[in-house]
Parts: structure tokens; sequence; C-alpha cells
């Protein structure tokens, strides 16, 4: 099986698992499934964000989600309990269909860490 084939599928189980348990069976695109990984990586799951925050929680994912490919580095926990990067390394001038799949990789190689897919 191809990778761009093996990513696919992957995506499609991860999207499908994502968007039955939180939003009803409605398909949950990119920027959603970021902003969840956002919610779970600050740990406060049960409260509402205001629009700056789920800015935040989207800038925390990212980061997170870059950290294995050597862009990102996580540096500390402030007061409140969020999480800070460094830049490691800019990221090189991508096209938008290209961020869309280094992102999807990334998202995937998350779940499959915490064992949500195979």
């Amino acid at each position: 099986m191809s990778r761009d084939t093996q990513l696919k599928e992957r995506w499609e189980k991860l999207v499908d698992i994502l968007s039955n348990q939180f939003s009803q069976g409605e398909d949950l695109d990119l920027d959603a499934i970021i902003y969840l990984i956002g919610v779970q990586e600050y740990g406060k799951v049960h409260r509402e964000y205001k629009k700056d925050e789920k800015l935040n929680l989207m800038h925390i994912a990212i980061c997170r989600l870059l950290e294995p490919y050597g862009f990102y580095e996580f540096e500390y926990f402030d007061e409140e309990g969020w999480p800070h990067y460094k830049v490691k390394e800019n990221l090189p001038p991508l096209k938008a269909g290209e961020q869309s799949v280094l992102m999807k990789e990334a998202i995937v190689s998350y779940f499959l860490e915490r064992k949500l897919i195979e």
C-alpha cells in the first residue's frame, strides 16, 4: 500500500471516529480536529473558550503536531497551564495542498501514538 493511500485511509478513519464522538456524525474538518488537539494538549476540556483562546488552542496544537518534525520545541507551562513552544526551525514555504498533507500526516501520527487508530 502506498504511503499516500495509507494516509488517506487513516485520515478518513480518524475523521469518522472523531466526528462520531464530537459532532454527532457531521464530518469534522482539519481546523476542528486541530482545535480538539489543542484542547486535549491544554487539558481543560470541559469549559467554553473565547475566540482568542480558541486561536491559542489551535496554535498549541500546531506546535505540538509539528514538534516531532523539528519545527517547534516545548518550553514550559505558564501559571495558567498554557503550554509554550519555541520555534526551532521555520517552516519551508508550502503550497496550500502541501500544508494540508503535512498537517494530516502530523495528526495521523499524533493519534497513532495515542492508539486511537492503527
